[in-house]
């Protein structure tokens, strides 16, 4: 999948599809591999790692991001949760996901019983999907203090009928809380279609350092819902302060505080999880997609609603030889385009060389730098425009591309790339010498060439061993195989063992001390050492 070929006279051409390019790469992050663009692999800003742009994203409790082809696979990459998903949920493709390659989809499933624990009085009564704590790592595991702490996903209502229910995590209330029989024994998170707005409800969660009192609190959204349309959501909860905030779009729609007072400035009440199994339900009643559901265990202060990371992704291949002898790269031509997605259609717009910006500002820059070693880069990257003739000198043996992708202004395309080719031109090697013949003599053989033709070659590095197949013989007192021996055309090998066979081959270099520039051998003469001669 790595090819050369002859460009022009002189000229070699080095061909690296999208596939080489992401099996060969020394280091990625925001980058992925699609296959659906064109009839190659391509290479594309990766939208799953949007939440690289999110203030807290490092403290993750829960990731789903739905891309498994399977919903039966849906899992949390955490760690800290299982997943149970019924046959109400199944997986739908990139098309219809709103980031990565996957979302799950609901088809308006009845009321909830257990995927984790058989229920008799309702065994044709099954819910969607439920997450429990696995781990005491978990955020939501019982008996635990909440501080600081965020959900969000991304919904695609088909309709979004009252009561459908998004979101519902219960647990039994702490017993040394539940003092009065009359009160309530259990608490509560929903997420609630309402009036086509999602109503949010915290029972009995928000308790009082002391653990005596609680406190209800209900956020109202006042934006719309609007069905077969992706919206991002967002709650979340300052410890600090005590305030709980319902974000739409990255846009406020509701703040509450869970204080003495219900105002900022009052005691907090901080959740406080129950005792039992609490879980999470997904989506019973709930018609249409959801994608990415997340918990974090800290305050979300910058919210994203884009497709991709703001940043951009890189990605560096590792060393690329050139083959032997050092090349100079002439040219580095890229195929390619952008890409973004329209009511689960695929629209792309490829590109051959040149600035690889686009109108709606999603671009790749090129980088470039060469070296002798493949594990030290001594220069520095060079910007390289594909498709123009490179004006500053790349040159070497091993040559490494960077390349960074940065998304639309908006946030909803990405730029990819399909291809690279190099053009490069090779070091001319010298030729090898020629009539080497050799003399034996007591420990020791004389040899003799005559000149490699190339006015490039400044010297000589003569290989002994005792096969054809071995030249890496250390007998001679002149030192082990290959002796460097200048610009002469004769030696003699001493220091060889009487009654040894020897082989022998010399070759011309071109830059002193360095085997990237050493030409082939010469034809390989042999010779025996003997006492007396």
């Amino acid at each position: 999948m790595v090819s050369g070929s002859l460009y022009s006279i002189g000229e070699k051409t080095m061909r690296l599809p999208g596939n080489s390019l992401w099996k060969m790469a020394e280091a990625h992050a925001g980058i992925t591999e699609l296959n659906f663009v064109r009839t190659n692999p391509v290479l594309a800003l990766s939208s799953t790692d949007v939440s690289m742009d999110v203030s807290g994203a490092s403290a993750a409790d829960l990731e789903i991001s739905f891309n498994e082809d399977n919903s039966a696979f849906f899992a949390d990459s955490s760690g800290n949760y299982r997943v149970a998903v019924s046959s109400l949920v199944s997986s739908v493709d990139f098309r219809n996901a709103r980031l990565g390659t996957g979302a799950a989809l609901f088809t308006g499933s009845p009321q909830i019983s257990n995927l984790f624990t058989a229920n008799p009085d309702n065994k044709n009564i099954i819910m969607p999907i439920e997450i429990k704590a696995k781990s005491g790592n978990a955020l939501f595991s019982g008996n635990k203090r909440i501080y600081d702490f965020s959900i969000e996903f991304w919904l695609h209502p088909y309709v979004l009928e009252n009561g459908e229910q998004i979101i519902l995590w219960s647990a039994n209330l702490p017993k040394y809380l539940n003092r009065n029989a009359s009160s309530a024994s259990f608490q509560r998170i929903s997420c609630t279609a309402n009036k086509n707005k999602l109503q949010w409800s915290f029972n009995n969660f928000f308790i009082s350092p002391d653990g005596i009192n609680n406190i209800d609190i209900i956020l109202n959204g006042f934006s719309t819902v609007v069905p077969k349309t992706w919206s991002h959501h967002l709650i979340r909860f300052d410890s600090g302060t005590g305030m709980v905030e319902y974000l739409v779009n990255g846009k406020s729609e509701a703040i509450e505080y869970a204080t003495s007072t219900g105002h900022e400035g009052g005691e907090v009440y901080a959740p406080l999880t129950g005792d039992g199994d609490g879980s999470f339900i997904l989506g019973t009643g709930f018609s249409g997609m959801m994608d990415e559901f997340k918990i974090y265990k800290a305050y979300i202060s910058d919210s994203t609603v884009k497709k991709y990371p703001r940043q951009g992704g890189r990605i560096v291949t590792k060393a690329i030889e050139l083959g032997i002898g050092a090349g100079t790269v002439q040219k580095l031509d890229a195929f390619g385009g952008r890409i973004s997605l329209l009511n689960s259609r695929i629209n792309s717009e490829y590109r051959q060389n040149g600035n690889f910006n686009f109108s709606d500002n999603s671009e790749i820059q090129f980088f470039m730098r060469a070296s002798e070693n493949p594990y030290q880069w001594d220069n520095p990257w060079q910007p390289v425009i594909p498709g123009k003739d490179i004006s500053v000198t790349i040159k070497g043996r091993y040559v490494q591309i960077a390349m960074d992708f940065y998304p639309s202004a908006d946030g909803e395309a990405s730029p990819y790339l399909e291809e690279l080719r190099i053009t490069y031109l090779p070091e001319e090697l010298p030729l090898p010498p020629s009539r080497l013949t050799a003399i034996a003599m007591d420990g020791a053989v004389q040899l003799q060439w005559k000149n490699s033709p190339n006015q490039n070659t400044i010297g000589y590095l003569v290989y002994y061993g005792t096969s054809s197949d071995d030249f890496f013989c250390e007998d001679s007192a002149l030192g082990a195989s290959p002796i460097d021996i200048g610009n002469n055309t004769s030696v003699k090998i001493d220091g060889l063992k009487n009654g040894t066979l020897y082989y022998f081959k010399v070759a011309a270099y071109s830059q002193k001390n360095s085997s990237s520039h050493t030409g082939e051998f010469s034809t390989e003469v042999r010779s025996r050492p003997l006492k007396g001669l």
